[in-house]
């Protein structure tokens, strides 16, 4: 039977190579390059993404009758397996960025959001999905299980752009971050349910099987994370199998437990991540790497396909009156309610107002959303129950996901303003390498009144800054685990120290796009002022901070040599030209002004002086003798 199964796709696919070949090509130049735009233009990628989907499925259709890319044609009964294993992967990512040790870091206020509103916001979700957009029961508690996600692939960016701090700021973080797989996980119990429901079991034999077969999906993942973490901690794989032998386990892990119970696997792929994130495996940073690459590919196919197989009569059921109420009713009453009533006596009222205006859906909710959707369609067939809500759902989540995008990126700043919660002291500065020379430089940039955080991925380095009182982040700058826990509104200027030349210039490029070119610098690569031609091209490099020829091996052997840091405030009568005279050797980094902001500076960047300013410098011992009008 097996056999006829899969020779039966085979002759579906061979009859339509030429397309099906065409299809995969459109599907993966369409999903990259809409997240290749949305970086380029700063915009979320997920609108982009289901533009670009819309556009080659039925708005194509609608124009020449046909659309461009149908999923559902070219790959027939291939589509939901396909669709299925990427949102098992996606799942499996959003399981590995959730530590036990985050639940403890996130407070009492994202634990009562989680575990008291999201099951809360889950039943009045439900409510206005069944009256307010006219589901069935049975779509209506699958789609708002899978609405409780609010990704932080989202939620993060607008925090940026609002330059929204404090515990609201870590409360959106946080709750983005471990509510990830706890949606799709209410829409798994649920789908569960109604599935073995609709063979007329009993009800006490319906709960009992569902439990069980839970069980044996999250025994299973715990097991292949176990399993996994052991090899790997025990030296039985070699480094260059261990990204590909995850990717293989996962889809194993997904397979076997698909044979206890269907859909059970999305359970075992979510346990099997979060145990191998509890795991404390060394070099989990690097399957990490290999995971978001491969989630990146998946997350844009999932959404070029599912976009492109809408209909335009899909889209036109979707655009009436009780879409826009089911809209309101989750924006104005189903998240503000839950978030009041979970966090009372835990946020100031402020905070509570804006968390419960503040929730863009993301990824996991559209991708979730389409595979539940297609499976309620499948099962309406077969099933005692009119599942005729079950078309609906796609549409209703990019509706979902357009509406909070938008509207919550347009006014998360304003509101935050507003209520009194945006951070109003200037941003500081983010400083990536510790060494001696970078840590005494931050200790007089804190002392300045200039926010910092120095970041590096070797605790030992760290050590003194610790020490010392300084914020420090221990971990790799360019991950993901720093992407979601270092606070980027806190700071607008980013400097790279370190010894490596071309990791320098690796941090610059990666901040670059986000806090612009002006603001992020490395130091300089060569002894001298000319351009070396092996060396990194400036156009690929950040600016140079205080002048070419400055390389971190001068500034590290002057600073063993005595050279100190100094900041030295300039008046009416004590000016920029007579601090150049009485100290010509000094090296002039930054000058912090009258307004508290912060200038870092360097070649073609003059220190611009003036009464209230204070300049920060590096020079020898005898040169920070300074006149009565300085301090140290």
């Amino acid at each position: 039977m097996l056999a006829l199964k899969l020779a039966s796709a085979e002759d579906s696919v061979c009859m339509h190579d030429d397309t099906f070949i065409f299809s995969c090509a459109l599907i993966g130049a369409l999903g990259l390059g809409a997240q290749w735009i949305a970086w380029r233009l700063r915009a979320p990628a997920i609108v982009l993404m289901s533009l670009a989907g819309l556009t080659v499925g039925p708005l194509w259709a609608s124009l020449f009758g046909h659309p461009l890319l149908s999923p559902s044609h070219e790959f027939g009964d291939l589509l939901r397996p396909i669709v299925s294993l990427a949102v098992a992967i996606i799942l499996f990512e959003g399981g590995l960025a959730l530590k036990f040790e985050n639940l403890r870091d996130a407070g009492p206020a994202v634990r009562r959001m989680v575990f008291f509103g999201g099951p809360f916001a889950w039943v009045l979700g439900t409510l206005a999905a069944r009256f307010a957009a006219g589901l069935d029961w049975s779509s209506s508690v699958v789609f708002a299980g899978v609405m409780v996600v609010t990704g932080p692939t989202v939620i993060i960016p607008l925090l940026r752009q609002s330059k929204l701090g404090g515990r609201a700021s870590a409360a959106l973080r946080w709750e983005g971050i471990i509510n990830d797989p706890i949606g799709a996980l209410f829409a798994v119990a649920a789908f569960g349910v109604i599935r073995v429901a609709s063979t007329d079991s009993s009800t006490l034999g319906t709960v009992m099987w569902i439990l069980f077969a839970a069980a044996i999906g999250v025994i299973l993942g715990i097991a292949f994370g176990t399993g996994i973490a052991h090899a790997f901690r025990n030296g039985w794989t070699p480094e260059y199998l261990k990204a590909p032998l995850i990717f293989a386990s996962i889809i194993l892990c997904y397979a076997l437990s698909e044979l206890v119970e269907a859909e059970t696997g999305l359970v075992a792929v979510t346990a099997y991540g979060m145990t191998l994130a509890n795991s404390r495996l060394a070099g989990l940073d690097e399957l990490r790497k290999f995971k978001e690459d491969i989630a990146v590919v998946l997350v844009s196919s999932v959404f070029i396909i599912l976009t492109a197989n809408l209909t335009p009569d899909i889209i036109l059921q979707a655009l009436t009156w009780r879409t826009l109420a089911f809209l309101i009713c989750m924006l104005f009453i189903v998240r503000p309610v839950s978030i009041l009533l979970s966090t009372a006596g835990t946020l100031k009222r402020s905070e509570a107002v804006l968390l419960g205006w503040i929730a863009p859906r993301g990824i996991v909710a559209v991708a979730v959303s389409g595979l539940f959707g297609s499976l309620l369609e499948e099962l309406n067939h077969r099933s005692t129950f009119d599942i005729y809500g079950a078309q609906q759902i796609t549409p209703l989540a990019f509706a979902m996901v357009f509406t909070t995008v938008v509207a919550h990126g347009f006014t998360i700043g304003p509101f935050a303003r507003w209520v009194g919660l945006a951070r109003k002291e200037k941003p500081g500065a983010l400083l990536v390498g510790a060494n001696p020379w970078s840590t005494s430089l931050a200790t007089t940039l804190k002392s300045s009144g200039v926010d910092i955080i120095l970041v590096d991925s070797n605790w030992r380095r760290l050590r003194p800054a610790r020490h010392g009182g300084l914020e420090t982040f221990f971990g790799e700058v360019l991950s993901e685990d720093a992407e979601i826990h270092l606070d980027h509104t806190r700071f607008e200027n980013v400097l790279a120290m370190t010894a490596n030349d071309a990791y320098n210039a690796l941090v610059s490029a990666h901040f670059a796009p986000e806090y612009g070119h002006h603001r992020v610098f490395q130091l300089s690569h060569q002894d001298s002022d000319d351009d070396d031609p092996r060396s990194i091209g400036m156009s690929a490099r950040g600016r140079t901070l205080i002048r070419r020829g400055r390389t971190y091996d001068g500034l590290v052997r002057d600073h063993y040599r005595g050279w100190t840091f100094s900041k030295t405030p300039l008046t009416e009568k004590y000016t920029l030209d007579q601090f150049r005279a009485e100290r010509p050797q000094v090296d002039i980094l930054a000058e912090v002004r009258p307004d508290c902001s912060i200038v870092f500076l360097g070649p073609n960047r003059e220190a611009r002086g003036g009464a209230g300013t204070v300049i920060i410098s590096f020079g020898p011992p005898e040169t920070n003798e300074k006149p009565a009008s300085s301090t140290t």
